[in-house]
């Protein structure tokens, strides 16, 4: 069976690329996705619209990013480096101390 994901080489090239890893690989954790769609107030139905929205995906990122067994078990399912999650998500957060910009 193939994977969906992009290997850790194109996603460590594109933080986009690993943003749409991140929300594909929730979106098949109904646990997970349920309790991030909880702490935005997106509903499952606004979720296309709400990706295009760059505070979206930084929050997306800091729900993965902030719990380290979640980062993890991202990464492992999908074969994506720890260091390609980081800097995607060093892309989309904004300066500040949650962004390790200080």
């Amino acid at each position: 069976m193939q994977s969906n994901f992009k290997t850790s080489k194109q996603l460590a090239a594109d933080p986009q690329l690993t943003a749409i890893s991140v929300l594909t690989w929730l979106a098949n954790e109904p646990e997970l996705f349920s309790r991030f769609l909880a702490l935005t107030g997106v509903e499952p139905a606004q979720v296309r619209h709400a990706i295009s929205d760059l505070g979206f995906i930084s929050g997306m990122m800091d729900f993965i990013m902030q719990h380290e067994p979640t980062a993890m078990a991202f990464c492992q399912a999908t074969g994506t480096a720890p260091d390609a999650l980081n800097a995607a998500w060093l892309h989309f957060s904004p300066p500040g101390l949650g962004s390790g910009e200080y």
